[in-house]
């Protein structure tokens, strides 16, 4: 465990050196809000009502959480280092050491996103001062335990399926196309676009299905008091299932690429 509080110490001072970039990322990022904000007032003003069960304050709402859980479970460039490593040789040097590489990995992820959440949590928290009139906290301390075991499985989940993704530098030189393929399933299946709960049913069922529900609309979902009773634990167990799923995926990616691993460079 000592080797692993040296990584994540490491992790910080190497994420602190890159804090204005982090900064600048969150505040620019916030832009897209803006429009969105714009976007569903003149829907909603134009429906003159709701749309299943959203109306324009909790759609606003829901968007916030989005940024705020985004920030603390989205990894930041994982991929594209993980796959340098491999392409350059550099991940040799762990080869050799009594070190998991998933789990070196994993806490420089817990560890940038520690300081990525601290770096960005002022200008997230002025948005939520500004648009104050629409939140509404849930009264029950269940909903906040649950919520967060759902923040931190995605968080996981992300992680997993980033890590996967990157072991594909094992076979191919460049993986910026099914990263960005995958990033897209993830943009619009995982509710950062829109509420997944506002599509037909049937889609909504296989949805459910899928790891991207996973990865940010469930814990909003949960936190919102949209999943309650029976459907949230439904979603929970079904999440706990993709955690396991994608961490045995990154396992034996990481197993079967070691397979190919010519050992240059480093």
């Amino acid at each position: 465990m000592q080797k692993y509080l040296t990584i994540f110490n490491l992790g910080l001072q190497s994420t602190f050196v890159y804090r204005w970039n982090y900064f600048m990322r969150a505040v620019f990022g916030l832009i897209p809000l803006l429009g969105t904000v714009f976007l569903w007032r003149a829907v909603f003003h134009e429906k003159g009502g709701g749309m299943r069960g959203y109306d324009y304050g909790s759609m606003i709402y829901y968007y916030l959480l989005t940024i705020l859980v985004s920030n603390l479970v989205t990894p930041t460039e994982d991929d594209w280092q993980i796959a340098a490593d491999i392409r350059d040789g550099q991940i040799n040097s762990f080869l050799t050491k009594p070190l998991s590489y998933l789990g070196y990995r994993f806490t420089m992820f817990a560890s940038a996103r520690l300081v990525y959440t601290a770096v960005t949590i002022l200008p997230i928290a002025l948005i939520f001062f500004w648009f104050r009139a629409y939140l509404t906290f849930p009264s029950d301390a269940l909903t906040y335990v649950c919520a967060i075991a759902s923040v931190a499985m995605a968080a996981l989940i992300q992680f997993f399926i980033t890590y996967a993704l990157a072991m594909m530098a094992f076979w191919i030189l460049e993986i910026s196309t099914i990263v960005f393929i995958v990033y897209s399933f993830e943009y619009f299946l995982g509710g950062q676009m829109f509420p997944v709960d506002i599509m037909p049913p049937a889609v909504q069922a296989v949805m459910k299905w899928l790891p991207f529900y996973y990865e940010l609309f469930c814990p909003i979902a949960i936190f919102l008091g949209r999943l309650r009773g029976a459907a949230m634990l439904e979603a929970l167990v079904i999440q706990v299932g993709w955690v396991l799923a994608t961490w045995a995926a990154a396992r034996l990616m990481w197993r079967r690429g070691l397979g190919r691993y010519q050992a240059v460079g480093g």
